[in-house]
């Protein structure tokens, strides 16, 4: 989609003056360095320096061209430390230039082994074919630094830059700098509570941005928490052209208006004739909803077209992917607008970015969030993901919803059609459309109590159901089976099934009826006899459940990827003459509200009816992001059901 953005370059380029010397020329790093240990004997692994330096600047030829200078020096003392670091990628392709690379070891003694060239070495990906260049590192022991320096010249990304500062273990001397010609005003934002950027007002021929840090604090990863999103990082995007009065360069609103133009463009004669016979193979009912019919779209597209990582103008053409069956993830878009419009069925298009990489920042405009797409269909308010083949209508990826999004809109007035970008929530999928559903009915043997016969049902729908409902219809049979009775044994590998079924499976039902399995099975692995009494396992007919332990200070939100509910009910049929002797270990009751309304909750309880016990155990999280303050309350609950996983009913004579 580089065509949408190109004019934006044409905005400033034949109004900008040539750059003078470029940074990286005059800066090196230091022939004999003396770095200070002293504090560093108990750590594995710190970065004793980094420095990030981009410059922006015009060759003789008017190229707008970017100077990427990265200066990184690192203290290894453990074997884990050194075999992360004896090889270090350059961020290099066909496209760039390498003008400066170099590398060395310095010794805990001090001896500095500097990289000869043999040592900088070229590989190609077999499967992507891609080149690269990385240093290999020798000489390395423990207390060693290794330090390298590089210059990548290449293409401008000028429109929305991330850099990340923050990782698993402590940065020293932090530094970054941007350079621009002085006609181009760049904007920046620091997140997670990194350092702002400040303004050089001291040099006059070119503009200069900064900062320095002494130290930043290392960052680590805890369960269910986004580490990339909490890393603290820089977004940097040019905002003017002083030399043209151009503003607002990287505005959503010129973003909106060319994508729209680009996935609208007039279709030829020839093209819209292979799409109407392409609608004419989806073989869609006339009398089918708006619903039935996306659906229908979808589950053709994704089970027909091959979709590839990779772009190229060929698999983005139309044409191409009518004819050959084969898109890039702009072919795939560019077919469901083209199929949308023809059945006049409206939807925005909608561009957000995964929170496992970062949260959408609804009050900074750059194209660095724009990394994701989704149509948003107005008349029945849900989401389809065109280039996520997992996932399905009704079910965005979960990490792109509870999020923000640029909400690419059609606007009409008489025969003039534009567009018109609006950010706006993208709100998540609620709880009760994923459900994972338990019906457990569970009878004693009669002549030994030490046996159970259990017929055991499995509900899924939602997020649970999509990973394996929407491709039933290609599973074949005895896979099938398999994964029916998988579910069974990952309540115990000791069970002996007696019989399977699955209700539900076709792949279109996706989504309106849940994907049951059924099995039925005896065990004698959830009973334990003690004496003239026998201990029910009861528990563990729900299956393992996760235990949160928390020996450190919680320092990161907890994110769920979706909302979701789990529903199970246990009946069992007491055996004549037994009572059950601790009935009330089975009622566990927490929840956590917000403004009185319960958003976690695990509730377990029971019902006896003569020799029918009936035990439910019902758990929903309508939250997904939990503030730090609130962790406690969400380990409690979720180990709720870890507790109800422990409980054993007592069986003794009357």
């Amino acid at each position: 989609m580089k065509s949408i953005y190109t004019a934006l370059l044409f905005l400033f380029i034949c109004s900008t003056p040539v750059s003078g010397q470029e940074f990286y020329q005059s800066y090196d790093w230091e022939k004999t360095p003396n770095y200070d240990i002293s504090t560093l004997s108990d750590k594995d692994l710190v970065s004793f320096k980094e420095k990030i330096v981009t410059e922006f600047s015009f060759t003789e030829s008017s190229d707008f061209v970017e100077y990427y200078l990265e200066h990184k020096v690192f203290f290894l003392n453990s074997d884990d430390a050194i075999e992360s670091y004896n090889k270090v990628y350059l961020p290099y392709d066909s496209d760039s230039e390498l003008k400066v690379n170099k590398a060395r070891v310095i010794t805990a003694n001090g001896k500095i082994l500097n990289l000869d060239d043999s040592k900088i070495l070229t590989a190609t990906d077999d499967e992507t074919k891609r080149t690269y260049k990385y240093f290999a590192f020798e000489g390395i022991e423990k207390g060693s630094f290794i330090e390298y320096m590089y210059v990548v010249k290449r293409s401008p990304t000028y429109k929305g830059k991330r850099i990340s500062f923050q990782d698993e273990f402590i940065k020293k001397n932090v530094e970054f700098d941007l350079f621009a010609p002085s006609n181009l005003i760049y904007k920046f934002k620091s997140y997670n509570g990194l350092k702002e950027v400040e303004v050089d007002t001291i040099i006059q021929d070119k503009n200069h941005w900064f900062f320095k840090i002494p130290e930043i604090s290392k960052i680590e990863e805890e369960p269910q928490a986004l580490f990339s999103a909490n890393r603290q990082f820089i977004i940097y995007a040019l905002d003017e052209n002083t030399a043209n009065n151009a503003k607002n360069i990287t505005s959503y609103g010129q973003v909106a208006q060319n994508v729209f133009d680009y996935y609208n463009a007039e279709l030829s004669k020839k093209t819209q004739n292979a799409l109407k016979k392409f609608i004419k193979d989806l073989d869609i009912d006339e009398k089918s909803d708006v619903e039935t019919t996306i659906k229908r779209i979808e589950n053709y597209i994704k089970t027909n077209i091959y979709a590839v990582e990779y772009s190229s103008d060929k698999l983005s053409d139309l044409d191409t992917v009518l004819k050959e069956k084969v898109a890039s993830n702009t072919g795939l878009v560019k077919l469901y607008v083209a199929l949308f419009n023809e059945l006049d069925i409206k939807f925005d298009i909608v561009f957000t970015c995964s929170k496992e990489f970062m949260r959408f920042d609804q009050e900074f405009e750059a194209n660095i969030f724009l990394q994701d797409i989704l149509m948003y269909f107005p008349k029945t308010k849900k989401y389809l993901a065109p280039n996520e083949n997992e996932s399905r209508y009704g079910f965005p990826p979960g990490y792109f919803t509870d999020n923000y999004g640029l909400f690419i809109k059609q606007v009409k007035v008489g025969d003039f059609v534009s567009a018109v970008g609006k950010i706006s929530k993208i709100k998540p999928v609620n709880a009760e459309e994923t459900i994972d559903k338990l019906e457990i009915d569970v009878n004693f043997d009669n002549e030994d109590l030490s046996t159970i016969n259990v017929d055991f049902k499995k509900y899924m729908s939602g997020y649970y159901g999509m990973y394996i409902h929407p491709f039933m219809d290609i599973i074949k049979p005895d896979k099938k089976e398999e994964i029916v009775e998988s579910y069974a044994k990952s309540l115990n590998e000791n069970i002996t099934i007696t019989n399977t079924s699955i209700d539900n499976e076709k792949s279109e039902l996706f989504g309106s009826k849940p994907l049951i399995f059924n099995t039925s099975f005896s065990s004698e692995a959830f009973m334990e006899k003690a004496g003239n009494k026998y201990l029910f396992k009861v528990g563990d007919l729900i299956g393992p459940q996760m235990e949160l332990y928390q020996e450190n200070e919680r320092k990161l939100p907890l994110e769920n990827e979706f909302q979701r509910r789990y529903e199970r009910t246990i009946t069992i049929h007491i055996p004549k003459n037994y009572t059950i002797a601790n009935l009330d270990d089975i009622n566990i009751n927490n929840e956590y509200k917000e403004d009185g309304k319960t958003l976690l909750s695990f509730v377990s309880k029971y019902t006896l009816d003569g020799n029918l016990l009936t035990i439910t155990a019902d758990e929903f999280y309508k939250l997904n992001t939990i503030p730090v303050e609130h962790y406690e309350e969400y380990r409690r609950i979720i180990n709720s059901a870890a507790d109800f996983n422990k409980i054993m009913l007592v069986l003794a004579k009357e």
